[in-house]
């Protein structure tokens, strides 16, 4: 199993981070994530072969030599600068003040909503979110639209949640199952603000 855990970092379900529940885990760090190395990101691994490959095809497939460049098969050069690794670990040092703070930010957007009747997206009672992303759930398509353009227009960015794979023209003809869910959430939730100041 490959976990796509990009935005999730500091995140936990039923106890166990984010990440590590499959056989890799992949976390993002995008300029916008909870750290950011100003793209990229970490693979996580609970299996050393896999981890062995992976580095193996991401640092050009080559063959381990003091001098000499062979290499065994076709491989990538997918390693980060030595640059962008110090700025994301220096900000990994700051990760709990970090999600300290988003999580701030959040208890006061749950409370801001609840008092006008509009759905905020909280974390289960089995999980513990990072909060890196804040989001609101409208009871239809027409409120969520009409928020939308209010919000924008007041030069508050605020947006749709991403367009569902199935919608989009290069997989409109793609074999799905029951996406009835995922198209409630789609047509009703809007993403807010979610930066706070580090």
């Amino acid at each position: 199993v490959i976990e796509d855990a990009a935005e999730s970092l500091g995140s936990y379900y039923k106890n166990k981070h984010t990440g590590t529940l499959g056989h890799i885990g992949v976390i993002s760090f995008n300029g916008n994530k909870i750290i950011t190395t100003g793209g990229g990101g970490v693979l996580l691994f609970n299996d050393d072969e896999l981890a062995a490959r992976a580095k193996h095809l991401s640092t050009q497939a080559k063959v381990p030599h003091k001098w000499e460049f062979v290499h065994d098969e076709i491989g990538y050069n997918y390693r980060m600068p030595n640059i962008n690794a110090a700025l994301g670990l220096a900000q990994l040092e700051q990760i709990n003040d970090f999600l300290a703070r988003k999580r701030s930010l959040a208890i006061h957007y749950k409370d801001f909503f609840k008092s006008i009747d509009i759905k905020f997206v909280e974390e289960p009672e089995y999980a513990k979110s990072n909060y890196w992303l804040n989001a609101i759930v409208f009871k239809n398509i027409e409120e969520r639209d009409a928020f939308l353009e209010f919000s924008n227009a007041s030069k508050i960015m605020t947006r749709p949640s991403w367009e569902l794979m199935h919608r989009l023209k290069m997989y409109e003809n793609s074999q799905h199952g029951d996406l009835s869910n995922a198209i409630y959430i789609a047509d009703r939730l809007v993403n807010i603000p979610s930066s706070v100041i580090f």
